[in-house]
């Protein structure tokens, strides 16, 4: 790619990400693509084949894969794992399956609360490529590593090693991501990831099941066609909050305690899209024990300290005003105080928060005959989060606002 066209791209979208300077282009690196943060301990799970199907934002060489056994109690083996282009459901297309080796060898056992990245694997793929990535547990697991929200269908092949198997067996299926955490690909020049660190409306509730078509799926769509180098890895966690790790088990740790994990140590990262913090104000209101209640400096002070932490990675920060949700449905709670506290963390972002970069969306999803709600045509129902088209208003706003 000539400078010219480097610059040309800069001026799509790279004035926020400065990931494609006018230089010659540097050698393949690895870049995340792809994520879920680990949220909970889930089931046992016994001797089976985990098929999941996981769709990359950014093309490269090569892939590999992280797998996480955080929540684990105990060892976990994992006797094969391949990769393969998915083809449809859990079938595979014909030649493409790889198997994936750590430190050259196709077994491999994490000890409990242990994570892995395993080797290069020699499969070139695509932007927004579907990979179908089986995992063979040969013992099972007394406690499964999870993302509970996976708004996307595993495959279940108890008792075998379905790991190469072109047409999966027919078997259960499964709505949680287990054991993987990231896949990252070897990519040129000067791609780098945006990573976005929010709750259960980054994490697609409400969104069409199997369909990406969460808004972080959609920002991805938005970039391959705008023709920019960058991953987009959505660490959102449904439930989670910004300065209170949840009161439920399966919500993962606040955001200022996982950032580094799911955020700041991906491979490549350039900015964090940082979407969150109306949990911390509806715990507020929903739960009695006081140390539940969080007031909007709280929020805002820990928004504070994720930009200086971010900053002194060199990373960027793209702060989102808070979302309304007046009408919303049990078991969240609306209330004056909540509204109050909402506006209040609103008007610091819009009026000098130390973002690199700012979107509204409050302004752009909220129904201008009654701001304080959703506008209907976005609301997937409970008037919390959006459905599909209120999705992609989010990643165009984002687009237009943080990376033009």
């Amino acid at each position: 790619m000539t400078c010219h066209s480097l610059l040309r791209a800069a001026a799509l979208s790279l004035a926020m990400l400065a990931m494609a300077p006018c230089r010659a282009a540097p050698a393949s690196h690895w870049v995340a693509t792809w994520g879920a943060a680990p949220d909970s301990a889930g089931p046992a799970l016994a001797p089976q084949t985990l098929r999941q199907v996981v769709r990359t934002s950014l093309g490269g060489t090569a892939v590999r894969l992280a797998l996480s056994n955080e929540y684990g109690t105990g060892p976990l083996a994992i006797g094969s794992a391949q990769v393969a282009v998915r083809r449809t459901g859990a079938d595979i297309v014909p030649g493409t399956s790889r198997a994936v080796t750590f430190g050259g060898a196709t077994t491999v056992t994490l000890e409990k609360g242990a994570t892995i990245v395993s080797d290069a694997i020699d499969l070139p793929v695509a932007p927004l490529q579907e990979l179908a990535i089986s995992l063979h547990l040969p013992a099972g697991s007394a406690a499964s590593t999870i993302h509970g929200a996976a708004m996307q269908t595993a495959y279940i092949a108890r008792g075998i090693d379905a790991t190469a198997s072109e047409v999966f067996p027919a078997g259960p299926t499964d709505d949680s991501r287990h054991f993987i955490t990231g896949v990252d690909v070897a990519a040129h020049g000067g791609a780098g990831a945006i990573v976005v660190v929010g709750d259960s409306i980054a994490d697609g509730i409400g969104s069409t099941e199997d369909g990406n078509a969460r808004w972080p799926d959609v920002l991805a769509r938005r970039l391959d066609a705008a023709a920019v180098p960058a991953g987009v890895v959505n660490a959102g966690i449904a439930g989670n909050r910004i300065v209170r790790n949840a009161a439920r088990p399966f919500a993962g740790p606040a955001a200022l305690a996982r950032l580094e994990r799911d955020a700041l140590d991906k491979p490549g990262v350039k900015w964090i899209v940082l979407a969150h913090g109306i949990n911390d104000i509806t715990a507020g209101d929903m739960l009695a024990a006081p140390a539940e209640k969080v007031t909007a400096q709280q929020i805002i002070d820990a928004m504070q300290s994720l930009v200086r932490r971010a900053h002194a990675r060199n990373v960027r920060v793209c702060g989102a005003t808070l979302m309304p949700l007046a009408g919303v449905r049990r078991p969240f709670v609306h209330s004056a105080a909540g509204e109050a506290a909402r506006r209040q963390v609103n008007a610091w972002i819009r009026g000098g928060a130390p973002f690199d970069a700012t979107v509204d969306l409050d302004r752009a999803m909220r129904d201008p005959a009654d701001p304080g709600r959703l506008l209907p045509r976005f609301d997937s129902g409970d008037h919390l989060h959006p459905n599909d088209a209120g999705y992609a208003a989010i990643a165009e706003a984002v687009q237009a606002a943080c990376l033009k």
